[in-house]
């Protein structure tokens, strides 16, 4: 099983796991989506199995199927112990499952990470963006900053921490945030609510914002709370939708473009996936 999943989607050289002894001769013909179906059959019937849990935690990450990622992952670590790429990846898992908000639970678990491994990069760059987040930009600045200096030539997250100081070094644009519309609390437990009654908050919300930018589409602060609102939520797909419609309506290349895309960023929303 591991063999099979981690030859289309991961990494091979993690060692052979007791899951494939479970499947049939020739789990390597099999598409993806029998591999993992198996694997939570086996992990259904065997849930002690840590190892296992350790083979589809990645895989899920790697599917998008991140609320799935962090029970693998707390499985892992509950059964394996806890280790600095569990620790990020349940970090990583938690964060991309609030939609890109590196969370309280977030952060845990990449502090726990670089406990482990004080030179964990992406634990180390999820915190940085966790500051940011909360309008610490000096902080994080300072952690991209150190990183910089630190990280080895060929690592692959050079890219990402000069990209991240650019955008940092944008005129600050959080404190021209509204503070009109649900605050930090009230977002989080909208969050937390059931789906249905989570879903009635957010159609009431939302209706309200978008409602108040048809009539008035040059609402910068308006803009930026409908993209923060998505985004805290989880609705990645909704937060592109409103960043595009607010870059649209001030012109792409624009300072309030500029400035709607960098707080987008800063919140782990892209223009495009």
């Amino acid at each position: 099983m591991s063999w099979g999943l981690y030859g289309k989607l991961g990494s091979p050289a993690l060692p052979s796991q007791p899951l494939a002894a479970r499947f049939a001769n020739s789990p390597t013909n099999s598409s993806v989506d029998a591999l993992i179906a198996r694997a939570e059959a086996h992990l259904a019937a065997n849930p002690a199995d840590g190892k296992g849990w350790d083979v589809l935690a990645p895989v899920y990450l790697r599917l998008q199927r991140f609320p799935a990622a962090v029970t693998a992952y707390r499985n892992a670590i509950r059964l394996n112990g806890s280790s600095a790429a569990r620790q990020t990846g349940l970090g990583e898992a938690i964060a991309n499952a609030a939609g890109g908000i590196v969370s309280a639970d977030a952060q845990a678990a990449f502090q726990a990470a670089l406990t482990l491994d004080p030179a964990n990069a992406k634990a180390s760059f999820y915190l940085a963006m966790g500051l940011a987040q909360e309008g610490k930009r000096a902080q994080a600045t300072a952690v991209w900053q150190k990183m910089l200096e630190t990280l080895p030539p060929d690592s692959p997250w050079l890219g990402a921490v000069q990209q991240a100081l650019g955008q940092a070094a944008e005129p600050s644009v959080a404190a021209e945030a509204p503070v009109n519309g649900p605050d930090a609390q009230q977002m989080e437990a909208a969050r937390q609510m059931l789906q249905q009654d989570r879903q009635a908050m957010i159609e009431t919300m939302v209706a309200g914002l978008d409602s108040g930018l048809k009539q008035n589409p040059r609402d910068l602060q308006g803009w930026m709370q409908l993209i923060r609102s998505y985004a805290v939520l989880g609705m990645p797909v909704q937060a592109r939708d409103a960043l595009s419609r607010a870059v649209a309506a001030f012109g792409t290349g624009s300072d309030e473009a500029k400035k709607f895309t960098a707080f987008a960023v800063s919140l782990g929303v892209t223009a495009t996936e």
